[in-house]
């Protein structure tokens, strides 16, 4: 599985808008099964299972194990969930994999790399760390 996310960065549980789920990484949007394409600001990563597996807290306040894709919401499929990250040129890419300080991503069109990111709330990428990509949190 290589390095996991700092579990400081994924929150255990959710308090329906206290701290519980504060600053911690942002869904994108995600793609439950039997259900459709949902984008949702107070969709969080809970844990990590695996490389590209990971727990999310769902808009429902549910929460079920999904795959990390690097694509934009519309290519989701069952199952998927993505999380933007803007580079620090302001191009907007997905992650693709996670690693403890780095993300590996993909833009749009097609370019891959890896990168280290900070976590910051949404328009805050504006003011990005030279070097670093912008991930949103809630």
């Amino acid at each position: 599985m290589g390095r996991p996310i700092k579990k400081n960065r994924m929150s255990a549980s959710y308090d329906g808008g206290g701290m519980a789920g504060k600053n911690t990484i942002q869904v994108t949007s995600y793609f439950p099964e039997g259900g459709s394409a949902t984008t949702d600001a107070t969709t969080y990563i809970v844990s990590q299972r695996g490389s590209r597996r990971f727990k999310v807290h769902q808009a429902n306040s549910t929460e079920a194990i999904y795959t990390l894709k690097a694509v934009a919401s519309g290519s989701l499929a069952a199952g998927e969930f993505c999380v933007q990250v803007i580079l620090d040129d302001s191009t907007v890419a997905y992650v693709e994999k996670f690693y403890n300080n780095i993300v590996h991503y993909v833009t749009a069109a097609g370019a891959t790399g890896s990168i280290p990111y900070t976590l910051g709330a949404e328009g805050s990428d504006e003011e990005a760390d030279s070097g670093k990509g912008s991930i949103n949190v809630i």
